[in-house]
């Protein structure tokens, strides 16, 4: 970082000059030649292996333009002065490097001395571009000892990692914690990696105790040498380790030097379903919960349905202000209504979420929760949809799908219940298409939700992980939590779990056993101690890399997990204090409502198809960011603080504060057509 800072200091007056000019202000002596342009986009060297596949899924996500050359395509373009930058015409112009980071899959991946690597050093050497070696070994070449004298090579599942103070102070400021590795299965190698000792021109910005030694070694650091800067990675990991997705956001913004098209977030939103509602019961004899159509004898006779009670709203109250996260409240007033009339007419739990209505967000989840879709016939099972007389399949009608909406919203009205109508979650996402007996949308559900100005509905990320538009309408997928709407208590859940994941010679359903995407537990869990010592931690562990990988789709339980043993508390907690112990306070963990999330889905994928199809053109010059995309888009930009957003007349603050950066969706002011920025000094 030295070097990099004093090549910032060195370049101080020009970058200044280079402002000048661009306002049209003189300055002795200055050229516009004298700073290159620089391309806001990414050489990616893939070799296949999974360290450089999780980095072009980083710079995917963020929202970064990247070029990929495959080594593994005997079709490939060479890497030449040619390919990777253009000399200055001569009159006038300015040199351009067409790359502001370049990531290969090692050090040297052409090989030593080759026209290709001398082509890329030279490149990187003129143009003062960063190089990040994805996985690589300890050895002199990369500024690191060889692991034999004072380092460590071997599996690091499970061990504890920390930044650095110059990594703290750099791109890695975000994190103030130690971050442990992942080790899933004592029986499986996940993460293999080599701790050395750093040498001249080497700074560490991870590093790790050395395993049987002495010190602490490098996992993560900057090597300085000849010209050229690279982030020297010496551990394998994949996208969804923990560890890279904790990291990789240090190792992208070293990448870019912290000046990129797109924005990293961390989000975590939870929708609790069936609000006012009862939720079945799991019946851990049966193996099926009473009242669904496959489970034989199933007419609830023997279970009692678990609902919340007031003391447990009153405990959701304070849960919330304790932890400082708001839940999603996903409502059935038409429900609540009905266990009322059947229950005396008095409802202590209504009465006390109405009290505390302004401490939580409200979705509308239907007034009674039906099934929206096709017309179920559940005289065979699994259901099927029911048919026309003409063979055509028969649908639930407009007209019932837009009073169900409307009902819940009026209720909402008369009960001073603060709703964002344009949101909605329909009874188990029907409406939408479901697999195998329904494959296409309810055609009457598009009509429904347009007359009820419905701009998001809520869809099932297991089965359609991608938005998409239902008329006028767009989905937000939703992440299923194995926090089951059919069980109030540690034993039910851990008794379904085992059903689940357990083989058919261990007493479970061996639906494990047939599915290629899921594995079968080694022994069935203690029904008394499973959901703590086994699934607790299982399912927090899935939230959080789904949280710390800039993914704002939120996560949905039912309210069955608030009620009896309150199952869904122990799960955020760990989800929360994970995060808070590893993140510094400069990048807070953001808690979108459903709305909020359909728009960055909506704004990402218009990016995203602006970038492939090569609308966008983004480069530097000095202190100045040039951005030009199609009218309407909306830009993002991460940027360092002080960043200014040029105006017709003057200059404001660019964008809001995040992980010691800067970052917007934007665009150009007014009778501007590109967007532009000026960097600080």
């Amino acid at each position: 970082m030295a070097q990099s800072a004093r090549r910032w200091r060195n370049a101080a007056a020009v970058m200044a000059a280079a402002g000048l000019l661009s306002l049209g202000l003189g300055a002795p002596g200055a050229s516009a030649a004298e700073e290159p342009r620089i391309d806001l986009k990414v050489l990616v060297v893939d070799n296949g292996d999974s360290p450089v596949e999780a980095i072009k899924q980083e710079l995917k996500t963020t929202g970064i333009p990247y070029t990929t050359v495959d080594l593994n395509d005997s079709g490939r373009p060479a890497i030449t002065e040619a390919f990777l930058s253009e000399p200055a015409d001569g009159s006038g112009g300015t040199p351009r490097a067409k790359y502001q980071g370049v990531v290969l899959p090692n050090e040297a991946p052409f090989g030593a001395g080759s026209a290709e690597q001398t082509a890329l050093e030279a490149y990187e050497r003129t143009f003062g571009i960063p190089q990040v070696d994805a996985y690589t070994w300890a050895h002199p070449g990369v500024g690191l000892d060889y692991t034999d004298a004072g380092g460590w090579a071997g599996t690091l599942d499970g061990r504890e990692a920390a930044v650095t103070t110059e990594g703290g102070a750099g791109y890695f400021g975000y994190l103030d914690g130690p971050l442990t590795f992942e080790d899933n299965s004592p029986s499986v190698q996940e993460s293999y990696g080599y701790v050395a000792r750093p040498r001249a021109g080497f700074t560490s910005y991870v590093d790790t105790a050395v395993p049987g030694g002495t010190g602490r070694g490098s996992l993560v650091g900057e090597y300085a040498h000849d010209g050229r800067r690279e982030l020297v990675v010496t551990f394998a990991y994949n996208h969804y380790q923990q560890q890279f997705r904790v990291l990789a956001r240090g190792i992208v913004e070293w990448l870019t030097q912290g000046v990129h098209l797109g924005q990293n977030r961390n989000y975590f939103s939870v929708h609790v379903d069936d609000v006012f509602a009862p939720d079945s019961r799991w019946d851990t004899e049966r193996n099926c919960t009473p009242g669904d159509f496959d489970c034989v004898g199933g007419d609830g006779e023997g279970t009692t349905p678990i609902r919340m009670t007031a003391a447990d709203a009153v405990y959701a109250a304070q849960w919330q202000r304790d932890s400082d996260f708001t839940l999603d409240m996903v409502y059935n007033a038409g429900a609540g209504e009905e266990w009322k009339s059947e229950n005396g007419d008095v409802d202590a739990l209504t009465d006390q979420l109405l009290a505390d209505k302004g401490e939580y967000r409200w979705v509308n989840h239907t007034y009674t929760h039906p099934f929206l879709g096709c017309v179920q016939d559940t005289s065979t099972v699994p259901w099927s949809c029911a048919k026309n007389a003409d063979g055509s399949t028969r649908y639930v009608s407009r007209a019932d799908i837009s009073a169900e909406i409307n009902a819940n919203n009026l209720w909402a009205a008369s009960h001073g219940l603060p709703v964002d109508s344009s949101e909605l979650v329909t009874g188990e996402h029907s409406g939408l298409k479901s697999l195998p007996q329904q494959p296409d949308d309810n055609p009457n559900l598009a009509g429904a939700l347009a007359d009820n100005g419905v701009d998001w509905t809520a869809s099932d990320n297991s089965r359609e992980p991608q938005q998409r538009s239902v008329g006028s309408t767009l989905t937000v997928p939703r992440y299923p939590m194995n926090v089951y709407y059919n069980v109030g208590t540690a034993e039910e859940i851990t008794d379904e779990y085992n059903w689940i994941y357990t083989s058919k010679s261990d007493g479970g359903s061996g639906v494990c056993e047939n599915n290629p995407t899921s594995t079968c537990l080694d022994d069935p869990l203690d029904t008394a101690t499973g959901f703590e010592s086994y699934i607790l931690p299982q399912e927090a562990r899935t939230a959080l890399g789904h949280a710390v990988g800039n993914d704002p789709r939120p996560h949905y339980v039912h309210q069955s997990n608030l009620a009896e043993d309150r199952l869904l508390y122990p799960v955020l907690d760990k989800v929360l204090a994970d995060y808070r112990a590893l993140y510094a306070d400069n990048a807070p963990l953001e808690n979108p409502r459903q709305s909020a999330v359909g728009t960055e889905l909506k704004r990402r994928a218009a990016w995203q198809e602006a970038v492939s199809d090569g609308d966008v053109t983004a480069y530097r010059v000095g202190t100045t960011v040039t951005v030009d995309a199609p009218s309407g888009i909306q830009i993002p930009v991460t940027a360092p603080e002080g960043t200014l957003k040029q105006l017709l007349l003057g200059t404001t603050a660019f964008g809001t504060p995040y992980a010691g950066e800067r970052s917007a969706w934007t665009t150009p002011d007014a009778l501007q057509t590109a967007l532009t920025l000026r960097l600080p000094a």
